[in-house]
């Protein structure tokens, strides 16, 4: 079910899983600015506790995250636990996309911040 965030009646609530903590930052501050929720993770496993304990509209998972399972990973199992929630993600490497889950959206970096948003609001 598509939201209409134009209007300002919900926040969009978005996960964000990138283990490069400058790319973390940017992109949450960015984000915010923009008026979203922004729940921060590090790497996959803890992307995956922070959504048993917070309502998220979007996750927006980088693929490779270094230690730590990937952003295919965290997508496929917060999709098992909400079928419903949107997904965005973002990969500094060429990678086979097959693991996308249904309806997501895939930008390689350096992406721009307003194409991550809109894909975000469509996602959701």
């Amino acid at each position: 079910m598509a939201v209409s965030w134009a209007n300002g009646s919900k926040s969009l609530v978005i996960l964000v899983v990138e283990d490069q903590s400058r790319l973390l930052y940017d992109i949450v501050e960015h984000l915010r600015s923009s008026g979203c929720v922004v729940l921060e993770a590090h790497s996959a496993e803890q992307a995956v506790e922070i959504c048993r304990n917070s309502a998220v509209d979007v996750l927006l998972a980088d693929i490779n995250l270094n230690g730590s399972d990937s952003g295919w990973h965290v997508a496929e199992a917060l999709r098992a636990a909400n079928p419903g929630i949107g997904v965005v993600y973002v990969s500094g490497k060429s990678v086979d996309q097959s693991r996308r889950v249904a309806e997501s959206h895939f930008f390689y970096k350096p992406y721009r911040v307003t194409d991550i948003l809109q894909a975000c609001r469509d996602a959701a």
